[in-house]
């Protein structure tokens, strides 16, 4: 019996998107890893980064668009950008930066149906912290030696409408990933910015309540009871959206890890407000 207890332990850990500083030194040797640092400049990655890592910018994994900002990229970016970096349809892929960062690149990869993605837990802190080696160097030219199929699982990302059809129902579970003044209104939608307070049924996870003091996520267990509270359940549409769709990347991710049906309101509260929808103040 706990030879069978021990075996399913390893498959549930494995099943995560999820990987520690340690799993990351042994998954280094592996051929196929690319491991990617997202940020907003290369000044940071140049002082001090993974052994072997890539680095992609944030603006080109998530580009303003149509009036919004941190939208998906189109197909032929998302290519030309994490194809350059060394990814290809068979590379593992483990990403690391900013948590919002890390995730919002989990998501693009995501969204295009990339089979294989994990996020490094904590982050450059968290190898630091076990004692990794630092590689001090620019970024890598770019390769145009891998082959990347955008594959868009179009489901991944919901409209306004997608949700404007499904409010009062039992279809989706709505996620906020904002803090209080935000969420309640009490900014007064970021000052007569945006419509004034949360969408009708949302209920509210904020984004960094799901880490630590260290910027690692709480063990899986915590999460779920987190995610439990704001009434997940398998199987039902888990929609994350904030002003702009960076803070949802974090509750999104933290979904798929859990094996949730996570979905991403990409234009979140800045494109409801252009559509005039309602709002709901308060808690």
């Amino acid at each position: 019996m706990s030879t069978i207890l021990s075996a399913l332990a390893v498959v549930t850990a494995a099943s995560g998107l999820l990987v520690s500083a340690d799993e990351l030194a042994t998954l280094l040797k592996d051929p196929a890893v690319v491991v990617v640092a997202v940020g907003n400049s290369a000044d940071d990655f140049t002082a001090g980064h993974v052994p072997g890592a890539r680095f992609v910018l944030y603006d080109d994994i998530a580009p303003a668009q149509n009036g919004l900002q941190s939208e998906l990229p189109p197909a032929d970016q998302y290519r030309r950008v994490l194809a350059a970096a060394g990814i290809s349809d068979r590379s593992k892929v483990i990403i690391y930066g900013s948590t919002i960062a890390a995730t919002r690149l989990f998501f693009t990869l995501d969204y295009f149906g990339h089979p294989d993605v994990r996020v490094l837990n904590g982050g450059l802190a968290a190898w630091k912290a076990r004692g990794g080696d630092l590689e001090i160097a620019p970024p890598r030219p770019a390769s145009a030696s891998a082959s990347l199929t955008p594959k868009a699982q179009t489901d991944r990302a919901v409209s306004a409408g997608w949700i404007k059809e499904r409010l009062s129902t039992p279809k989706m579970r709505l996620l906020d990933a904002r803090p209080d003044p935000e969420f309640t209104g009490s900014d007064g939608g970021m000052n007569g910015m945006h419509v004034v307070g949360h969408l009708p049924d949302a209920r509210q996870l904020v984004w960094n309540t799901l880490l630590d003091s260290s910027g690692r996520f709480l063990p899986d267990a915590e999460l779920r009871k987190k995610y439990e509270a704001i009434g997940a359940t398998a199987g039902t549409p888990l929609v994350s959206y904030c002003l702009i769709g960076m803070r949802a990347s974090v509750t999104y991710f933290v979904a798929r890890h859990l094996g949730y049906d996570a979905r991403m309101y990409d234009g979140s509260i800045v494109d409801w407000t252009r559509r005039k929808l309602p709002a709901v103040k308060g808690r």
